[in-house]
């Protein structure tokens, strides 16, 4: 794990809460709207977890998730201070053009068949990524100012200055992580690894 990182990623905070309490390990994405021409790509494989409060929406979870969205969702945000709590690596990534196999990761992230459909064909490009997480818990929360360049639906964001990670703790252990990776690497053989 690097030392110091500028990266982030923005994703749901509910996708976040889950993925720091270790129930997921597993992101799937397709990239906000303004990305860039030709949808989200992995252009890091070390970031920050940048919690986002826009777009959740309950038909997009599992209703298992649906309560704890709404506790996220009555706390008030300040739009001006992102919090950081949670730093990943990527341990495993396929671009999976089988809605078939998309579909068949079910019980490995919390969102809904008709999230995963409607993200497989965003803007009718029939994909999406997959993303194996190793979760971190920073040693203490970083506070920051939102500047105007992390606005917006994009996926990435280039922080104003490198940030710490030493002391960050897996929020899984070892074999834990490793069960898992070994699962979604099976469920996930017919896809080369990108």
């Amino acid at each position: 794990m690097l030392e110091r990182n500028r990266y982030a990623l923005k994703e749901w905070a509910i996708l976040q809460q889950v993925l720091a309490s270790g129930q997921e390990t597993l992101l799937v994405r397709k990239g906000g709207i303004h990305e860039k021409r030709g949808g989200f790509t992995i252009e890091h494989r070390e970031f920050f977890l940048y919690p986002t409060f826009v777009h959740q929406r309950k038909e997009d979870l599992l209703p298992l998730f649906h309560k704890d969205l709404d506790a996220i969702q009555a706390v008030a945000h300040d739009e001006h201070r992102l919090e950081l709590t949670h730093y990943a690596t990527v341990e495993d990534v396929r671009q999976v053009t089988d809605l078939g196999l998309a579909q068949s990761l079910a019980g490995h992230h919390i969102l809904s068949t008709t999230a995963i459909d409607a993200r497989f064909n965003y803007r009718n490009n029939p994909w999406v990524h997959v993303m194996v997480l190793r979760v971190y818990r920073l040693a203490r929360p970083i506070a920051l100012p939102v500047t105007e360049s992390y606005a917006g639906c994009v996926s990435w964001v280039d922080l104003e200055q490198e940030l710490p990670t030493e002391g960050a703790v897996p929020v899984l252990t070892d074999a834990e992580f490793a069960v898992r990776l070994d699962t979604l690497r099976k469920l996930l053989a017919p896809v080369p690894a990108i």
